[in-house]
């Protein structure tokens, strides 16, 4: 892996902040600026890929959608497998699943339990960690599943909702590239 020309300081700058999406009050923290950088998602993915190669990852999963993106690319650069933790209903095979709850009703992950051999161990990739809920679950599939789950990257945590906070309490470490206060 040769060095990302970009610092974690010029990354978190091409992320765009939106006021007031999905709804009044939230600053939407949107990512579509760094992935469309090329330097900058290339950067973003050495850095994610040098945090994987640490923690000895086995496999990368991601999470639906924008896990797939940076979890793809950061297996790839390992050389490693990659699982996506999809939305229910989108894999042709039989799964296994979660549901969990979410701010406002509920919502299921599935996955296919054949993608990770038992003992192997799987770093979990995705764009932000806010309440944690999402990753969480996924956490709790792929260790259904036989995986060895104990950390997590992200290109974006939002501290003050608490996700990093509640993934350290199951065992997970969190690093984030960057952070940002607030909503």
């Amino acid at each position: 892996m040769t060095a990302p020309h970009l610092s974690l300081a010029e990354l978190k700058a091409l992320v765009r902040t939106v006021p007031d999406f999905p709804k009044a009050g939230i600053q939407f923290r949107d990512i579509t600026t760094l992935i469309g950088h090329h330097r900058g998602m290339a950067a973003s993915v050495h850095h994610l890929a040098t945090l994987a190669k640490a923690a000895g990852a086995d496999k990368i999963a991601g999470m639906e959608a924008r896990g797939f993106i940076f979890g793809a690319a950061v297996a790839v650069q390992l050389g490693i497998g990659f699982v996506p933790v999809r939305k229910p209903g989108k894999l042709p095979i039989k799964t296994i699943g979660i549901d969990y709850a979410l701010e406002y009703g509920s919502d299921r992950l599935e996955m296919d339990p054949d993608a990770v051999e038992a003992g192997q161990k799987v770093v979990m990739v995705d764009d932000l960690i806010a309440t944690g809920g999402t990753a969480l679950a996924s956490a709790e599939l792929l260790r259904t599943a036989g995986a060895i789950v104990e950390q997590a990257l992200f290109v974006i945590d939002l501290p003050d909702l608490g996700g990093a906070a509640r993934l350290k309490g199951a065992g997970i470490a969190v690093n984030a590239l960057m952070e940002f206060e607030g909503d």
